[in-house]
C-alpha cells in the first residue's frame, strides 16, 4: 500500500542536533527505521521558524532547515529521495525508496520578502502553511480570530505567485477569513496538511463543515492531525483518529481525506497509545478497514489522495 504523511517536524530534531534520520532509539517519533517498518513511501517534511527568530530572521533559519535537510537526502540517498513533483514520488515507489518532499510551516519564513517565496521554490521546497498559529506578514493565524483579519495585501501576492510558480497551497493555522481570502483567490487544489473537524472539537485550529467542503470542491485534501487536542475530550485514541476521518467523510467523500499526523510536533502525551510512532501507521488503515470502508478509499485515505492534490499543483 502508497502510505503518504502530509506534515511532521523532525527536522526540528535534526537541526537542533538532538538526532538524524538514520538514528535508531534516539527518542523522537519518526526516523527512517520506523518509516521502513510502517510502510511509509512518502513524507512532508515542515521547515518551522520558532517566534524566537522573527522578526528578521525567519529566513535564515529556514534556509538551516534546507541545508540540514539536503545532508540528510545526501547521507540516506539509498532509502530516501528528494521528491519535487509527483513523478519523483511514483519513481520513488517503484524503487522502493522513500519519497521526501520539504514544506514550510509558517510563511513568517518570508520576513516579508516575496522574492524569498521564488528562493524556496527554486531551492525545492513544494508547499506553505500562509501563517503558524499568530499573526505574521501574511495574514493571522487561528489564535488571532478575535481580530477577523484575513490575507494583507502581501498575502494575495503570496497566494497568486504561489499558484504561479506551482506550489501547494496550505491552510491549516489560518484563521477563517484568511482561510476563505484563500478560496477566493487561488485558481489550484489547497490542502489542510493537518487539521481536524470543529464539530467534533472545537478548537480554533479545526475546519468547520463548511470549510471541509470548501477544500473538496477546489480537488484538495485534509490531513487528519493525530494530536489529542485537536481530537477532542475522549478521542485521544486511534479510534478518535478515524472518527474525524469518519466525519469528513460523510460531508465530502473519502476521496479528499488523508493523513497529517504532526509526528514530531506533538508531545508523546498527546498522541495516541496506538499512534506512538510512524511504525504504527498502517493500524490506521485497520481501522478504516474494521469500519467498512473499501480498499479503494482506504488507498486513497493513506496516501493516494495526498499524493493526487499535491501532484496536481506541483507536477
Amino acid at each position: 500500500m502508497f502510505i503518504m504523511d502530509a506534515h511532521c517536524d523532525t527536522l526540528m530534531d535534526v537541526v537542533e542536533g538532538r538526532r538524524r534520520l538514520a538514528d535508531e532509539d534516539k527518542g523522537g517519533q519518526l526516523d527512517l527505521a520506523r518509516m521502513v517498518e510502517g510502510g511509509v513511501s512518502a513524507q512532508i517534511f515542515a521547515i518551522y521558524v520558532p517566534p524566537e527568530y522573527l522578526p528578521g530572521a525567519g529566513a535564515r533559519r529556514a534556509l538551516q532547515y534546507v541545508d540540514a535537510f539536503y545532508r540528510e537526502i545526501e547521507e540516506n540517498s539509498d532509502r530516501l529521495v528528494f521528491a519535487t513533483s509527483g513523478t519523483d514520488v511514483e519513481e520513488a515507489y517503484e524503487e522502493g525508496k522513500i519519497a521526501a518532499l520539504l514544506s514550510i510551516e509558517g510563511g513568517e519564513a518570508l520576513d516579508g520578502r516575496i522574492e524569498l517565496l521564488r528562493i524556496f521554490y527554486r531551492l525545492g521546497v513544494r508547499l506553505m502553511t500562509l501563517t503558524w498559529s499568530l499573526r505574521n506578514e501574511i495574514a493571522d493565524g487561528a489564535f488571532e480570530g478575535r481580530t477577523g483579519g484575513g490575507l494583507t495585501r502581501f498575502g494575495v501576492q503570496v497566494v497568486e505567485e504561489m499558484d504561479r510558480l506551482g506550489m501547494v497551497v496550505d491552510v491549516s493555522h489560518l484563521a477563517e477569513a484568511g482561510f476563505w481570502d484563500v478560496m477566493e483567490i487561488s485558481t489550484k487544489p489547497v490542502i489542510a496538511s493537518h487539521s481536524n473537524s470543529k464539530a467534533l472539537c472545537s478548537h480554533p485550529r479545526n475546519l468547520t463543515d463548511d470549510q471541509a467542503r470548501a477544500i473538496a470542491q477546489k480537488g484538495g485534501v485534509i490531513g487528519v492531525n493525530f494530536a489529542g487536542h485537536f481530537l477532542g475530550e475522549g478521542r485521544r485514541s486511534l479510534a478518535g483518529v478515524v472518527d474525524h476521518i469518519d466525519h469528513f467523510s460523510s460531508i465530502i467523500g473519502p476521496e479528499y481525506i488523508a493523513l497529517g499526523s504532526d509526528f514530531d510536533g506533538l508531545p508523546w502525551e498527546q498522541l495516541p497509545d496506538e499512534l506512538k510512532d510512524v511504525s504504527q501507521l498502517p493500524k490506521v488503515a485497520e481501522e478504516l478497514a474494521a469500519r467498512g470502508y473499501s480498499e479503494s478509499a482506504i488507498q486513497g485515505i493513506m496516501g493516494e489522495n495526498l499524493l493526487r492534490a499535491v501532484a496536481s499543483v506541483i507536477g
